[in-house]
């Protein structure tokens, strides 16, 4: 055991009886992405919100450090060991990423997540009906999905013949051999599609790598993840509407105007009910306790605005299946 799991582990005194005499206790928050981020900010209020509901209110029960990691690896990391150097009571974490980073640096103070991909794909835990391990939560993706948006994509845009992958390379759930990049990657197969990986690195990078994948016709673009610097975010949506690239993002629904469409889970109900286990494990419940969630309910968002801006007109019979239809 680290040093630091042992401090932490050897000042914890019982939650339970401490929230029962209405004293505050400390909540560590990592949050992924940028703080100005309209995401972040929904996902941070409904937060807040949740844990009101539940009888903790910040500053009177309850305090809490905030992290915001920029979709920085490198600042990531730092606010991953501020927060289990703070030794909180127990530490949120929002976002794949942010999971891996604070669990990496604790294997006592408990963590519960909100979002990214099954922790069973990047070895978070080793059960999710009893994690043996200090991590719980609710997942975003089901690895199978990554099939699931090929298919939307070809339905939308009966024509394409390529598909670009745009990933961050630093995010575990992009790589190669994870189970959601094998479930594309079939899915291309029998789809009669050529999978095209695309890398965000930098901006010259993005730049160079998407105008020659453009360069060629019957593209779409598949994109997966976060974790992308404002200027780069800003190159990818400029580039997308310049060369009328067709998007799915696989994950959370549309918020960026450059999107043609999205499937995945609704964060803000993933963060309810990671609102829930954290009121659970400072009342004292054990990680152990409670059983990672996934998914139940998933949402296709089609944006008619960008696909009259990009010269394309969607199958009615597309259409009829989204759940959402942005005009």
């Amino acid at each position: 055991m680290r040093r630091r799991d042992f401090i932490a582990g050897a000042v914890a005194w019982p939650l339970a009886a401490r929230a029962q005499r209405n004293e505050q206790v400390r909540l560590g928050e990592l949050w992924g992405g940028r703080r100005d981020r309209l995401l972040t900010q929904t996902l941070l209020v409904s937060l807040r919100n949740e844990l009101m509901k539940l009888g903790w209110v910040e500053g009177r029960n309850l305090r809490v450090d905030y992290r915001f990691d920029d979709d920085d690896p490198r600042l990531r990391a730092a606010f991953a060991e501020e927060l289990v150097n703070l030794r909180p009571d127990a530490i949120f974490a929002a976002g794949g990423p942010a999971r891996v980073a604070v669990k990496q640096r604790t294997n006592v103070i408990p963590i519960v997540f909100a979002g990214g991909a099954d922790p069973l794909d990047n070895n978070v835990v080793s059960d999710v009906a009893r994690p043996a391990e200090n991590v719980t939560g609710f997942t975003g993706l089901i690895s199978s999905l990554g099939g699931k948006w090929l298919e939307l994509l070809k339905e939308a845009v009966p024509n394409i013949t390529r598909v670009g992958h745009i990933f961050n390379p630093e995010d575990r759930n992009a790589q190669g051999s994870n189970p959601q990049v094998a479930a594309i990657n079939a899915a291309a197969r029998q789809l009669g599609i050529t999978i095209v990986r695309i890398p965000l690195r930098s901006p010259v990078e993005i730049e160079r790598d998407i105008s020659a994948f453009a360069a060629e016709p019957n593209g779409a673009l598949l994109r997966t993840g976060t974790g992308l610097s404002a200027q780069s975010e800003e190159t990818v949506r400029r580039l997308v509407l310049q060369y009328r690239l067709p998007t799915m993002y696989g994950g959370s629904p549309i918020v960026d105007e450059h999107l043609l469409m999205s499937h995945g889970h609704g964060a803000p109900e993933l963060v309810s009910g990671a609102a829930s286990y954290v009121d659970r494990i400072l009342r004292g419940a054990k990680p152990s306790d409670l059983p990672i969630q996934y998914p139940t309910k998933f949402q296709l968002v089609v944006n008619l605005k960008t696909a009259k801006a990009i010269g394309l007109t969607l199958p009615e019979s597309f259409l009829l299946r989204a759940d959402e239809v942005i005009e």
